[in-house]
């Protein structure tokens, strides 16, 4: 009787230990908006205080080459909710491609779309279809319409309290840009799920720290202390508060020990406004230089991602889908993106990607910091990051002073290697012309595998 009660008690371990690894992990999104990477205390800020997020980062893996798959908004998140990039689905800027003084411009852009299509599968439909309960609480930025509304892209949950202009002041001094309330929401969503037999994902958008930027009160006080300008003062401010949100978040998941069957990601939409400088990056929001797109990125998830961990290589937004259909055992779909969880675990790309791509064919206004430009934070272009090389190419030049046969002199292309220069110093097209036409082939077989729309002559219909 003893020997068959121990045969009886070693199957109900086993069985409880294979539930427990086939159980799907919950996956929480905290997406900031307009953070950008030197705005944080662990990628080396030394005025703005971001203890939780700092935190956060010791505790999880860190990747220090993590991109957003634009240089704005709208974009950005149409490629994180599709899992495609931007030349699929259209939307390149917010509102309008052409913005700026329209006699600068050297070209016609391409018309911008405003919304995400209902004809994507989302990710948030791709894991309700994997049996999660899906929530969005915060920023949508992706149509306004009953047909591109958030519910109508797989969202059971969507809550925003400013969803027509939440960059106006929002004039509550205890809630700035409505981080708190937002979080307290998002979190007694996940104290209702934490017992249901679904696995959740919630999309944790906040409007912060976008501007019109707002701060408590204290904070702001705290940094005006510390002999900061107030325009400084508040930027700190604002993204110290935010901090604490994270915090919120992060001691609830511990204390209710949820922690342990849910993965974290935190990251950015896109790179820091002017008011942020970058350095050593160049560039800030709008631009496709490192300072417009790369971002602070965390992965957290105790006993499964080791702690205190750096990854240096290359990802994009556009990774989080595969990623997470991948962990919820969904139906693949065609993605452009990689499943990131080899490296969350500490091993390799399954695949080995030798590329990533960005594509913006239009103008956005107001230069940038070390831009490019004294008129636009960029012009058109289209961009590729192969290993330690980048390459920006130009279309104004490429198009109207001789593309390929003027390469040497049109200026259409920079080269740089961001190992050696992470600030985007030295332009190295001129030098290195066997690495600069190699990734210049490539960018260009992109452009057409991918069927990029691009900008045309001024005066041509065609």
């Amino acid at each position: 009787m003893k020997d068959i009660r121990n045969i009886i008690l070693a199957l109900i371990v086993m069985l409880s230990s294979a539930t427990a690894a086939d159980k799907k992990p919950n996956i929480i999104v905290i997406f900031a908006d307009d953070l950008g990477y030197k705005d944080c205390g662990f990628t080396g800020s030394s005025f703005i205080e971001t203890p939780h997020i700092d935190a956060l980062a010791k505790a999880g893996m860190v990747f220090e080459n993590a991109y957003a798959a634009a240089g704005n908004c709208a974009p950005s998140r149409a490629s994180l909710l599709s899992g495609k990039y931007s030349p699929y689905h259209g939307v390149f800027a917010v509102g309008s491609s052409s913005r700026g003084p329209v006699k600068e411009m050297k070209l016609v852009p391409v018309e911008n779309t405003e919304y995400l299509a209902p004809s994507f599968v989302t990710m948030a439909e791709a894991l309700k279809g994997a049996g999660y309960h899906t929530a969005l609480f915060g920023k949508w930025h992706l149509g306004k319409t009953k047909e591109t509304d958030p519910l109508a892209q797989g969202f059971d949950i969507y809550l925003d309290e400013r969803k027509e202009n939440p960059n106006k002041d929002w004039g509550v001094p205890d809630d700035p840009k409505g981080m708190f309330s937002l979080t307290k929401e998002a979190l007694a969503y996940v104290d209702r799920q934490k017992n249901e037999e679904k696995p959740f994902f919630l999309y944790l958008a906040h409007h912060a720290i976008h501007s019109r930027m707002e701060a408590r009160p204290e904070t702001i006080k705290k940094y005006l202390k510390k002999g900061y300008q107030k325009q400084q003062a508040l930027y700190a401010a604002c993204t110290s508060d935010f901090d604490e949100t994270v915090g919120m978040i992060m001691s609830y998941l511990k204390e209710t020990g949820l922690d342990k069957n849910t993965l974290v990601v935190f990251t950015s939409d896109n790179g820091a406004t002017n008011q942020s400088p970058q350095e050593p990056l160049r560039g800030n929001k709008g631009a496709y230089y490192e300072g417009g797109i790369r971002e602070p990125f965390i992965a957290y998830w105790p006993g499964k991602i080791k702690a205190g961990t750096i990854n240096k290589t290359p990802i994009i937004n556009i990774d989080l889908y595969p990623t997470f259909l991948a962990l919820a055992k969904g139906k693949s779909t065609e993605l452009d993106g990689e499943n990131l969880w080899p490296l969350f675990s500490g091993q390799e790309l399954k695949t080995k990607r030798e590329a990533i791509f960005w594509h913006f064919p239009g103008y956005l206004n107001d230069p940038v910091i070390r831009g490019r430009d004294s008129i636009f934070r960029t012009r058109p272009v289209s961009v590729i990051r192969k290993g330690d090389w980048k390459l920006h190419l130009y279309h104004e030049e490429w198009l109207t002073s001789g593309g390929k046969q003027k390469i040497e002199t049109n200026n259409a292309l920079e080269l740089y290697n961001l190992v050696d220069d992470v600030g985007e110093r030295k332009n190295l097209a001129l030098v290195n012309t066997q690495k600069r036409n190699e990734l210049l082939q490539d960018l260009l077989d992109w452009i057409e595998r991918t069927k990029a729309p691009m900008p045309s002559l001024i005066g041509n219909t065609n």
